[in-house]
């Protein structure tokens, strides 16, 4: 019986074996022996069963070559099959012994390709949809079709509409023949998206610290979706409620109950999506234990988390949390410091015994800490480059912890090189003189970022791509430091527009050269593009609203005069010519403005080099020629002469889209006290020659302060003032550099513009908020007021940058400084949107609702929206 079942088994596997060998043998084989494998010289290969590959490339990625010799049956063989099948692009491979001539065999390739990606269609969804996903799904015309590359796009659909909240979506995916093209085939997707699913509810177990409101607030993707249930839900809800634990009953705690009852009923969420994006999800599930993980619970961690369908076929969630105990932190140990003692680094740690145990804290004050100094600072500003510290837990007992700090100071490194790259058309010398890592020093973090800060606020290079890589050279202990740069074009195109009164438009067209080189630009022979590249700034431009007005200056800046200090040079030169016109067009009366300004600034060390100092001097000539306007002047000549100081500080991170920072200046102007010593009777001459030379003194005052919320989510608050006064009560205060208010800060006539100051404030019309004092016949207010606050969100930070924002804005202009009252201010809210585009600058557009319609004896007009093209006005 053992001898039987043996031979059986022999027989058997013999069979099998030949039948594998035997792959694809046509019905005429020649005689090969297949138990005894035989060698063969290979004396031809030829290709069958394609009409696109071509026969050449096949036998040479099948491995085999005339001449070779091959046993078959044999590994060659089988080898050259997997060889080919595994190019992708086969349906089917065999290989066929064709003769065999004395000791040579002739073989056939016999494949069947895999059709080519003709058509693609779908059914069931959008066109805007379609045109999409034909990008995403990574199918490309005339390339091989593959099982895996229909299965991977069938996956991007599906993955597509689920981010959109279609977490039901199905995709049927047909091939079907083309009968234009040879082995040809198209895809059909037939896309059923259902109903859009959103999340009902969030329900958490286990979370016995902390209510489910404040742990929703940690999700900041994952959202339910708006309900007002509250009246249905009354009874139910406080039947809930009152039955709940001591600490949330309305009995035992009315505020949080009530509190727990509202947010279970009542969401709002308007402004967020509530559909399930599993990506975020397992982000805002991190989220929550880091949250758990700074209130000092160390050992929290997801139990699980489930999702089920509601029978309105929206979903829920049920998130189940183990807290674990709470720690606190509570002795600090040193070691390895070598440089400081442990009482200086414990001091600027900042954290104390008792206090509860946060991680995340303890990281921030160690290695950067946005609100203050951190240890890596000490040390990394006074050239310990390398330096880093391990916080380890030694111990925990019961609920504290204890945490030595294994300090490594490495060695101190000096600078040895700045490399600059990317900066094709900025001269070197240019960006050099912004870096405060100079050769020679130690190194310094914080001179690194002010360097980054610095070269981002000149506005030449896109501040998202300013690079900074520290290449440290062991050996002599110093290190390189390499900035890269990308430049944006220093030329933009300005035009800034507004609609005002009788709706005439009021435009700016002009040209700035932000990185302009007076240098180059004496050296022109024939076009070579503009002269750029040494820092300095040309402006030329022309305003206008038509006949009745027109602006014309030009304007020069050197930022580095001499080259070796921060003394900014600055020129100014201006034409203004304002005329009355009558229906007709006709000129009734004009005022003509020349004015001239010559400025030097500097950077200032003191407080800190955050500060500049600018001072200027200011010639203007106004020539009246029976101008019975705002001015309170028909005919002569009047004659200005300004001393202007301004002081200001600027630390904003981004010149485009800050986050972080703040800008403050004040500024002040003076023209000689005249009637101090001229001698004159004020009281008895008329205002043509009492304002024949103008005299004021001016103070404003503008700071705004930029600070991140969440993410890239920031609060903007502005606040301006700004008075006129005079040196005698007997002239009391002029016409000239009055205030204001309205629109986007751009008059509705521009006369305005010519000796007086616009403020801007949306929602109302351009210059409509003006005081008017009917005894000097003077329009325009001696003291103003203005606050703003600003929600900024940002679409792109890239090219084009785009942000959307909210504002809440309020603001007035008085006649005297008796009538002042900060309390009567005109109110406005609104929304906008923000463009900065290349060579165009800012371009944004307001809606603002103006809140009140008379304040005293002003009644402005109002105006929802703001348009612009360029800057904006205070």
């Amino acid at each position: 019986m053992k001898i039987f079942i043996s031979a059986f088994i022999l027989i058997s596997l013999t069979h099998f074996s030949e039948a594998q060998i035997r792959y694809g043998q046509q019905d005429e084989k020649p005689e090969v022996n297949y138990r005894y494998p035989g060698e063969y010289k290979i004396g031809g290969i030829k290709v069958k069963g394609t009409s696109q590959l071509d026969h050449n490339a096949l036998i040479s990625l099948s491995g085999l070559r005339v001449g070779d010799n091959v046993k078959i049956p044999g590994d060659a063989i089988t080898g050259a099959i997997k060889k080919l099948w595994n190019q992708g692009i086969m349906d089917d491979v065999s290989i066929h012994i064709e003769k065999i001539e004395s000791n040579k065999v002739y073989l056939i390739l016999q494949v069947k390709e895999r059709p080519r990606l003709t058509r693609i269609t779908f059914d069931g969804i959008s066109k805007s949809h379609q045109d999409q996903l034909r990008s995403d799904v990574g199918l490309i015309i005339g390339r091989i079709l593959t099982n895996a590359t229909v299965k991977n796009a069938e996956n991007v659909i599906k993955n597509f509409f689920k981010d959109k909240g279609f977490l039901g979506v199905e995709v049927n995916v047909a091939r079907f023949q083309d009968s234009l093209l040879n082995n040809g085939a198209g895809l059909h997707f037939d896309v059923k998206k259902g109903n859009k699913v959103k999340i009902d509810k969030i329900h958490f177990i286990g979370n016995d610290h902390f209510s489910p409101r404040r742990l929703k607030k940690h999700m900041s993707e994952t959202k339910e979706k708006v309900r007002f249930g509250l009246i249905g839900g009354l009874f139910n809800g406080v039947k809930k409620s009152i039955s709940k634990n001591k600490e949330d009953s309305l009995i035992s705690n009315p505020h949080r109950g009530i509190r727990n009852f509202l947010h279970e009923h009542i969401n709002l969420n308007i402004l967020s999506s509530s559909k399930l994006i599993k990506e975020t999800f397992e982000e805002d599930k991190r989220g929550l234990i880091a949250f758990y993980n700074s209130k000092g619970y160390r050992d929290a961690r997801m139990v699980k988390d489930t999702i089920y369908f509601t029978k309105d076929n929206d979903i829920e969630i049920r998130i189940e949390i183990d807290e674990g105990k709470k720690y606190y932190f509570r002795d600090i140990y040193w070691s390895g410091n070598y440089k400081y003692e442990d009482k200086v680094l414990s001091d600027i740690l900042g954290i104390e015994k008792g206090e509860v145990y946060n991680l995340d804290l303890l990281n921030q004050r160690i290695n950067y800490n946005p609100m203050g100094r951190d240890v890596s600072a000490l040390y990394m500003d006074d050239g310990y480059l390398q330096f880093h510290v391990r916080p380890v837990e030694v111990l925990i007992e019961n609920d504290s912890i204890d945490i030595e700090m294994r300090v490594f100071e490495g060695e101190q490194f000096t600078i040895s090189d700045v490399i600059i790259k990317g900066n094709d058309q900025t001269s070197d010398h240019v960006i050099r003189r912004e870096i405060k890592t100079l050769p020679g020093k130690k190194f310094s973090r914080t001179d690194l970022v002010r360097s980054n800060q610095s070269l981002a606020q000149l506005g030449y290079f896109d501040p998202q791509q300013i690079g900074m890589n520290p290449i440290i050279n062991p050996e002599d202990g110093t290190v390189d430091i390499e900035y890269t740069v990308v430049e944006k074009s220093g030329t933009e195109a300005q035009l800034s527009a507004g609609f005002g009164g009788n709706s005439k438009l009021f435009g700016t067209l002009g040209l700035k050269i932000n990185n302009f080189s007076a240098r180059k630009f004496f050296k022109f022979k024939g076009w070579q593009g503009l002269p750029i590249g040494d820092g300095q700034t040309l402006q030329i431009s022309a305003q206008s609203n038509g006949s009745s007005f027109q602006n014309y200056s030009m304007t020069f800046l050197e930022p580095w005069l001499g080259g070796k200090k921060p003394n900014a040079l600055s020129f100014n030169l201006s034409h203004v010519i304002n005329r009355l016109v009558d229906i007709e067009n006709n000129t009734l009366g004009s005022l003509k403005l020349y004015s001239a300004t010559i400025g030097l600034g500097t950077r200032l060390k003191w407080p800190d080099d955050h500060f500049n100092i600018q001072n200027s001097i200011t010639y203007s000539l106004y020539e009246f020629n029976n101008y019975n306007n705002s001015l309170g002047i028909t005919d002569g000549n009047s004659h200005s002469m300004t001393f202007n100081t301004t002081i200001s500080r600027y630390s904003l991170d981004n010149p485009l889209y800050p986050k972080s920072g703040s800008t403050i200046s004040l500024k002040a102007s003076f023209t000689p006290p005249y009637s101090l010593f001229n001698k004159k009777d004020y009281s008895s001459i008329g205002n043509n020659e009492k304002y024949k030379f103008a005299e004021y003194h001016k103070w404003d005052f503008d700071a705004s302060f930029f600070t991140p919320l969440a993410g890239d989510l920031v609060l903007h608050f502005k606040t301006s003032l700004g008075f006129l006064g005079s040196y005698s009560s007997e002239t009391g205060i002029g016409p000239f550099e009055r205030y204001r208010l309205g629109g986007s800060g751009i008059g509705s006539t521009g006369d305005f513009l010519v000796g007086s100051q616009p403020i801007s404030l949306r929602g109302y019309e351009n210059n409509s908020i003006v005081p008017f004092d009917s005894q000097t016949q003077i329009e325009g207010g001696v003291v103003f007021n203005k606050f703003t606050f600003e929600l900024r969100y940002p679409i792109s930070l890239g090219s084009p940058m785009i942000y959307v924002l909210g504002f809440v804005e309020a603001g007035n202009t008085w006649n005297n400084y008796k009538e002042y009252n900060p309390n009567q201010l005109f109110k406005t809210a609104g929304v906008g949107v923000r463009i900065n585009m290349p060579g165009f600058g800012l371009m944004g557009i307001d809606y603002g609702h103006a809140f009140d319609t008379k304040i005293g004896n002003l009644v402005p007009t109002k105006n929802n929206f703001t348009f612009t093209i360029g800057g904006q006005n205070r």
